[in-house]
């Protein structure tokens, strides 16, 4: 193996969410090697900077000399530099630091003050060095003098921090307040907008730096910068999502959750063969109309159609008995894998889904068995079951396709729900 090297220069967080621990979790779940000169050590947790102390300017020049001298350092991301001393330092090794994200750290998420006041002016000389620059809201006023408040006051900063010499400037909008969180990407060629939607968590801690240094690692493995940024921002908003709740305050972004959700993938195919089988095995037709039984399940972080495997083309009746049409694959679902997504947003544990015929039958049959079910009209406008979805609902019913589809946290719960669905339809 040879991993391509990543160097983050950064203080600590004892706390582990942010700084050093974040930028190498991120690295090493990239697949690149994380080499680490750290400027400042930080008492911190997710409540908040307790103390800092900074490592003396000789010290930090020795750590990032020896990781120059003996590995091929491929990109480098920048974090807290705290003083003016620091970011000057770092400024007379650019030329020798590939891929340059300078993340122009200033204030914690918990609102400490990381970087001094006099400190500000200087990052202007070391953004001119830049590959790409990544500021919040809050330091792109610092930066440029711009409070961006919108989409085009966010191109702005963005066309500003090109002017001082930066390749590129991400103009992060966590802080910007509009509805969906709205990247703003301006470079040479051009101005990129990257939107996503916004979710509801205080659990932010480390973001800035799990986006600079993810965003270094793709850099690293030979990505376009366009390309980097939109992979750095699709894992911090997983991260973010399925955030960690550790600690007593609100917790930290997942910067691992790409990683073990790729790991999961090839587990929950097998799954849900394995409910295939049962249920081919057990023969469950009396639920199953001629559209046929669709079986999906989803990756524990999943985030769309993609990471949600299924019955390509549907478990359909035959002369023989209940067959697959064809294997198991991830985005073989439209529709059955939207519902279950939108279910786990009021619903997180629910991972399996399986969508059955609708009817006289089986109306009696759910009422005879008393699950919680929610239905949808004919003339429904919700085409999402986001926010109407309970926490005990066990199957949706949508009159406008004449189907139920029945859901589980485990494969085992929803095997033994469609079978006795199928039973109590007999």
């Amino acid at each position: 193996m040879s991993p391509p090297v990543v160097l983050t220069i950064a203080g600590s967080d004892s706390g582990g969410g942010a700084g050093i621990q974040a930028d190498l979790k991120t690295i090493e779940a990239g697949g690149a090697f994380g080499t680490s000169a750290i400027t400042s050590v930080t008492a911190q947790n997710t409540r908040g900077v307790h103390g800092s102390h900074l490592l003396p300017i000789e010290e930090i020049e020795a750590q990032i000399d020896a990781v120059l001298e003996d590995f091929d350092v491929a990109a480098v991301k920048t974090g807290m530099l705290a003083t003016e001393g620091v970011i000057e330092t770092v400024r007379k090794y650019a030329d020798r630091l590939p891929n340059l994200v300078v993340d122009p750290v200033m204030v914690a998420a918990s609102g400490d003050r990381l970087l001094e006041p006099d400190a500000e002016a200087a990052y202007e000389e070391l953004i001119a060095e830049s590959t790409l620059v990544t500021p919040n809201a809050d330091e792109a006023a610092v930066l440029t003098g711009v409070d961006p408040d919108d989409e085009g006051e966010a191109r702005e900063v963005g066309e500003r921090l090109v002017e001082m010499g930066a390749d590129a400037a991400l103009v992060k909008g966590g802080h910007i307040p509009i509805p969906e969180v709205t990247d703003v990407l301006v470079t040479d060629d051009g101005i990129r907008t990257i939107r996503h939607p916004r979710v509801d968590t205080e659990a932010t801690h480390g973001s800035g730096c799990t986006l600079s240094s993810a965003i270094a690692t793709r850099l690293a493995h030979g990505d376009d910068l366009p390309a980097a940024v939109e992979s750095g921002i699709d894992l911090l908003s997983r991260a973010i999502r399925y955030n960690l709740d550790v600690g007593d305050g609100p917790g930290a972004v997942h910067h691992m959750v790409e990683t073990r959700d790729r790991a999961a993938r090839e587990g929950t195919a097998e799954t849900v063969e394995g409910v295939v089988r049962a249920l081919v095995e057990r023969d469950v037709t009396p639920v199953v109309d001629e559209a046929g039984l669709a079986v999906v399940g989803a990756t524990p972080y999943a985030e769309g159609e993609h990471d949600v495997a299924a019955v390509e083309g549907r478990i359909a009746k035959t002369l023989s008995g209940l067959r697959p049409n064809r294997g198991v694959r991830f985005g073989a679902s439209s529709r059955v894998a939207e519902m279950l997504l939108d279910a786990r947003e009021e619903r997180p544990v629910l991972s399996f889904a399986c969508r059955c015929r609708y009817g006289s039958r089986v109306a009696a049959a759910l009422d005879e068995l008393d699950w919680p079910t929610l239905t949808l009209g004919h003339d429904a406008d919700l085409t999402r079951v986001e926010g109407a979805f309970g926490t005990k609902t066990v199957a949706l019913v949508d009159l406008r396709t004449n189907s139920t589809v029945v859901f589980a946290e485990r494969a085992a719960t929803l095997r033994e729900r469609v079978v006795t669905l199928a039973e109590a339809v007999e």
